[in-house]
């Protein structure tokens, strides 16, 4: 699929994509992680954008959450009978919204980034690019066609 084929998609905070090649999956994060799943034999793919890491109490799943997130992803790959192993994945974002605040203390975006890290490793998916912290925001594009994922971070000046 080439330009005008492709379809857009913006990932709002606690949303999930799955699709093949014809998408192209955009979302912009602060503290927020995305997780990308690609398989590249079969050129499917899939993208979180989660706010924190874990929830506190059992409940439905919720894709604002890491954990839940990347679980919805895996069942909704397994769909399409690809294992998460067979795939490759990609880390962004967890980013300091808030630059110069809270001294020593882990941000929320450190403890995203962390956890996603932690959610591959767990079900050990390899993890072959990542663009994690950092002060301010990014913009991200995946491309579920080549796999590719572009990054921007602009930088959020110290308060």
């Amino acid at each position: 699929m080439h330009g005008a084929d492709v379809i857009d998609v913006f990932l709002q905070p606690g949303d999930y994509f799955i699709g093949d090649a014809g998408f192209r999956v955009r979302t912009l994060l602060g503290s927020c992680v995305s997780i990308t799943l690609w398989h590249p034999r079969r050129r499917i793919g899939a993208m979180s954008h989660f706010l924190l890491p874990a929830r506190l109490c059992a409940g439905v799943p919720d894709a604002r959450y890491g954990d839940d997130a990347l679980d919805m992803m895996v069942a909704a790959l397994a769909a399409y009978d690809i294992r998460p192993g067979k795939c490759i994945a990609k880390i962004f974002g967890g980013g300091d919204m808030f630059p110069g605040r809270g001294g020593e203390r882990e941000t929320i975006g450190q403890k995203n980034g962390d956890a996603a890290c932690a959610l591959l490793a767990a079900r050990a998916i390899p993890v072959v690019s990542q663009c994690l912290f950092g002060a301010g925001h990014r913009q991200i594009i995946f491309d579920i066609g080549s796999g590719d994922v572009w990054s921007r971070l602009v930088e959020k000046a110290a308060i």
